[in-house]
């Protein structure tokens, strides 16, 4: 158990439309969850931490959530800051992300960019990997869930799998306060593209009953401001109530997404004109008007989700 309250504090740093979180867990032996990208260390990170009289040098511990490049593009930085001392954490499935800018680009060509139908899709990936990811690394510490890291002092922080949105995303625990960290494992009705994306819509689901039915989180903290149904940003920082209210509308959403997707995938897909296609009759079921086009894709990645279920079960 926490012997006393453990205090987090968000550190956001711009990119593009969103706003990137990563959050400082002011342990005896700190720890910062994600990193965001390449210059959100010294942009973002340095400053915040200097403003409440801490200092970057002192991390001892990053816990990445998952290994997309917003989560893990400054942990390279990050760790060098630290003077190399900082553990840093990913689950086994997704560090090959942490490892190798290639392995995002073999995801776009395996998922959405199959639909995207950009000559160019390759290699504008292949440079964002460059310019966002600030070095290839070898995580110091994988795990699986089910992992208890000692933040020092009694603090103790559990790891818990919540795949779904990626192979290898977990949440951070720490132990005693229920304070929840779940990157992008609770997508709402998504965030600034406006719908959710996960890559495994049957562990999405399963890890949203867990996070609702067993961890049950008092305190719960979002990889990004997602976005109610009516369009409405909860912030990154959610009470008891909030966090049930966000897991019960992403299971809401799953359910409608999942079912106009198996809609579509009965009636036979077919190439047509429209930017969603293959799965036009999905986004018309679900009145998503938004661009497929944008990074990162989510209509897109999430059906195509399905359609690998689909093929799976089929």
């Amino acid at each position: 158990m926490t012997p006393h309250a453990v205090n987090v504090h968000p550190l956001v740093s711009p990119w593009g439309r969103f706003g990137l979180y990563s959050f400082f867990i002011d342990a005896p032996e700190p720890a910062v969850v994600d990193t965001g990208i390449a210059s959100s260390p010294a942009d973002g990170m340095i400053p915040a931490l200097e403003a409440i009289g801490r200092r970057i040098e002192d991390v001892r511990w990053i816990l990445l959530t998952h290994g997309h490049i917003d989560h893990i593009g400054g942990a390279h930085a990050l760790w060098e800051l630290t003077g190399r001392r900082a553990q840093v954490v990913i689950h086994e499935a997704d560090a090959p992300m942490l490892r190798s800018r290639r392995a995002h680009v073999d995801e776009y060509l395996a998922g959405r960019g199959q639909y995207l139908g950009d000559p160019d899709g390759e290699a504008r990936v292949t440079a964002a990997t460059h310019a966002v990811i600030s070095g290839e690394m070898e995580p110091t510490l994988l795990v699986r869930g089910g992992e208890t890291l000692s933040l020092g002092g009694g603090v103790e922080v559990s790891v818990h799998p919540v795949p779904g949105h990626t192979p290898g995303s977990v949440a951070y625990v720490i132990d005693g306060q229920r304070s929840v960290f779940t990157g992008d494992a609770v997508q709402v009705h998504g965030a600034a593209n406006g719908f959710p994306g996960y890559t495994d819509p049957a562990a999405y689901r399963s890890g949203l009953e867990y996070l609702r039915d067993e961890v049950r989180p008092r305190h719960l903290y979002l990889g990004h401001p997602y976005r109610r149904a009516d369009g409405t940003p909860y912030g990154v920082e959610l009470d008891a109530a909030q966090a049930r209210e966000a897991i019960d509308q992403s299971l809401a959403i799953e359910a409608r997404a999942g079912a106009a997707a198996c809609d579509c995938l009965r009636s036979g897909l077919q190439e047509t004109d429209s930017p969603y296609s293959p799965f036009a009759p999905a986004a018309e079921a679900l009145g998503y008007t938004g661009d497929p086009t944008l990074e990162p894709s989510p209509f897109l990645t999430t059906m195509h989700g399905y359609r690998t279920q689909h093929d799976q079960t089929s």
